[in-house]
């Protein structure tokens, strides 16, 4: 049965730091692909960072230089590397699995897991 554990968020002020981190059980972790999306209140989920089982690594241009992806694939756990922080970053984060490598659209990837929250306050 396939679950993930995400912890890492919480609140903090802008220019702050934060990771995420999502352990994973239930699939053979170096054959997917994982990714981040976030969704803010009122809006659609929205793709932040992927990447393969091998590392390489995908990133929303707007957020280069600020978030970094990583994995470990020895303990099933994907991290998402924070700094930087805005306002406009607040929102839940998901973690989510695909077989068939990275993608963008969130419809493409089949497991997900239950987010964690992200505020940011100026």
């Amino acid at each position: 049965q396939l679950q993930y554990v995400e912890s890492g968020g919480g609140s903090v002020q802008a220019g702050g730091s934060l990771r995420l981190s999502c352990t994973a059980s239930g699939l053979p972790f170096v054959d997917y692909a994982m990714g981040w999306f976030r969704q803010a209140p009122g809006k659609e989920r929205e793709g932040v960072s992927c990447i393969y089982g091998r590392g390489t690594t995908y990133l929303e241009d707007s957020l280069k230089g600020r978030f970094t992806i990583s994995r470990d694939n020895a303990k099933n756990t994907l991290y998402l590397q924070m700094n930087s922080l805005k306002p406009e970053d607040t929102a839940m984060y998901y973690c989510a699995a695909r077989y068939y490598g990275c993608a963008t659209r969130p419809a493409d990837f089949g497991y997900w897991g239950q987010g964690t929250q992200v505020t940011v306050s100026s």
